[in-house]
């Protein structure tokens, strides 16, 4: 799919704030007034401790199912789209975006093989889909994961948890996504298997113009992925900049530099 005529950034995020309802009490800001700004092939390394908003900035930026959760203030836009109350844009948002969520390995579909949970985002969208060439690029994508080729047809209960992670990934690019929009990718995997992963993304980001946005704490991936930082805490940007060495802090951050340390 072109790339939107208005989209001159990957992601423009301003004031963004998101809330998430709680039972029997006024709904939390998970996120509040968060800005930056994506540039195409960039990526964006989102940082914090558990309850920061991390994941929650993720899934409304991805267009995410997530009950509840939604933009209460500022606006986000994703290749040229709104995530505020997107409409038909929807569809075309999902289309665009490659989306890992953190649980996404464990709730895998029990009942479908893995090529077919790697090909439902082409298979949901064309039924009429050529089924030699989503073979292929299933295999493709297996090859590039290295995962065997025989677990295309295993289901995922019959994967280690690292396995069921890389089905995630591929299931994340078989799209070819503008965006990938990933909270924490790499988890369960070795060495030599995250070399490989990081390796998928940067070919997309050079071969295409692939974004990445991630969420993660461990300031290698930000150093091989040479990407941008934000950091968050209680949905509040508390640092910004390039890697983990040139950020600039908010006053009242000084103790939080821990959050980012090796």
């Amino acid at each position: 799919m072109a790339r939107r005529p208005e989209a001159d950034v990957a992601i423009r995020s301003s004031d963004l704030s998101i809330a998430r309802p709680t039972r029997g009490a006024p709904d939390v800001r998970v996120v509040d007034g968060v800005s930056f700004v994506l540039a195409h092939a960039g990526a964006l390394a989102v940082m914090g401790p558990t309850g920061s908003g991390k994941s929650s900035l993720l899934a409304v930026l991805a267009g995410a199912d997530e009950p509840g959760l939604g933009v209460v203030g500022g606006s986000a836009h994703v290749e040229g789209i709104a995530v505020r109350r997107p409409g038909r844009a929807h569809r075309t948002l999902t289309y665009l975006t490659g989306y890992m969520s953190q649980s996404a390995a464990v709730r895998l579909p029990a009942r479908m093989t893995v090529a077919e949970v790697i090909g439902e985002p082409i298979t949901s969208r064309d039924r009429r889909v050529n089924q030699r060439a989503l073979a292929v690029r299933v295999a493709t994508l297996l090859d590039e994961m290295m995962l065997p080729l025989g677990a295309a047809a295993k289901y995922p209960y019959e994967l280690s948890a690292g396995m069921r992670q890389r089905v995630v990934f591929a299931r994340a690019l078989v799209l070819q996504p503008r965006v990938l929009i990933a909270d924490e990718p790499f988890a369960n995997m070795d060495v030599e298997v995250r070399g490989a992963a990081r390796e998928a993304i940067l070919r997309r980001r050079h071969d295409y113009g692939m974004s990445a946005i991630i969420a993660t704490n461990e300031s290698n991936v930000v150093k091989e992925l040479s990407a941008d930082v934000l950091v968050l805490r209680s949905g509040h940007a508390i640092a910004y900049g390039h890697g983990t060495d040139d950020l600039l802090w908010t006053p009242s951050a000084e103790a939080d530099h821990r959050l980012i340390a090796s």
